[in-house]
C-alpha cells in the first residue's frame, strides 16, 4: 500500500510526482529545491541559503509523514558545482544526527529551475 504526503509547508510539486510516498515502513521523499513554500520562488543568499531552505522543506515533508531527520536511513544530494561541497556540506550537519544517514553526493549537469542543490530522502516511519 502506498499513501501520497504532502504538506502546505513545503513547495507544491512542479510535475507529476508526489512530495512524498509513505511505503513499507518507509517514507520516500522527492528531492527538494530551495523554494520558499510560500512564494514559489527560489530564496536568495548562495548555496548555503538554498540547502537551509532545502532541509527545512524536506523537514516539513517528513514530519506530515509522521517522522523526522532522526529516522533518516538514506539521502542523495545533487549539486550544480562541486566546489559547493564544503558549505552544503556544513548546513547539512546540523540537520542529521549521528548516526548519519548513508549518503551520496554527485555534481549534476543541471538541476530543474536552475538551482545550487536538490536533496532527495528516504526516512524510517
Amino acid at each position: 500500500m502506498r499513501e501520497m504526503i504532502h504538506t502546505e509547508q513545503a513547495p507544491k510539486a512542479v510535475g507529476p510526482y508526489s512530495q512524498a510516498i509513505r511505503a513499507g515502513g518507509f517514507v520516500f521523499c522527492s528531492g527538494q529545491g530551495g523554494l520558499d513554500p510560500a512564494t514559489g520562488k527560489l530564496v536568495e543568499g548562495g548555496i548555503e541559503a538554498q540547502t537551509t531552505r532545502v532541509l527545512e522543506n524536506l523537514r516539513a515533508v517528513l514530519t506530515a509523514a509522521g517522522t523526522s531527520m532522526v529516522k533518516a536511513v538514506k539521502v542523495n544530494v545533487y549539486l550544480k558545482d562541486m566546489n559547493d561541497f564544503a558549505a552544503m556540506n556544513a548546513i547539512y550537519a546540523k540537520y542529521f544526527p549521528e548516526p548519519f544517514p548513508a549518503r551520496t553526493t554527485i555534481e549534476a549537469a543541471r538541476l530543474p529551475l536552475d538551482i545550487r542543490v536538490e536533496i532527495e530522502v528516504i526516512a524510517l516511519v
